[in-house]
């Protein structure tokens, strides 16, 4: 049970830490093309940028298929790269970027922190100027007490 906990928790940071990387050195890189899509504004539901998430979710799938015989460390790391799309989902495209409508404005710090930070990431929608590029890692700035 506590090694599954430490898989999970270990699928969930891989997708933080290459997330992370893969955003800010990839998605504002060489397939900026189809990430750009999400920083502009558009009336569509759908955007080219959501690929993204398909490939990261068909990642989640193959290793949690690869080890559900033997429930395995696959499918743990599967579990928790499964859990990072989810919270994913929730903080950035429902809490942020208001795809659904199901909350207001965050109002608990961390959750704010988050929020300004996605927002200081969007203040351009050019390729090279755009800061904050985890969704949990989020620098101390966005987390000042004074405008909370």
């Amino acid at each position: 049970m506590l090694l599954s906990i430490i898989y999970i928790a270990l699928g969930f940071a891989a997708m933080e830490f290459s997330g992370w990387f893969i955003h800010k050195y990839v998605m504002h890189g060489p397939l900026w093309m189809i990430h750009k899509t999400h920083h502009q504004h558009s009336k569509s539901f759908f955007e080219l940028n959501d690929l993204f998430s398909l490939l990261f979710g068909s990642i989640a799938v193959i290793l949690i298929f690869l080890g559900v015989e033997t429930l395995d460390y696959r499918f743990w790391m599967g579990i928790g790269i499964s859990l990072y799309g989810a919270l994913y989902f929730v903080l950035h495209d429902v809490l942020v970027h208001r795809r659904l409508t199901w909350f207001g404005k965050p109002k608990h710090p961390v959750l704010k922190g988050i929020y300004k930070a996605h927002q200081a990431h969007h203040k351009t929608n050019q390729k090279d100027d755009a800061v904050s590029f985890g969704l949990f890692l989020v620098p101390k700035q966005y987390f000042n007490k004074e405008e909370q």
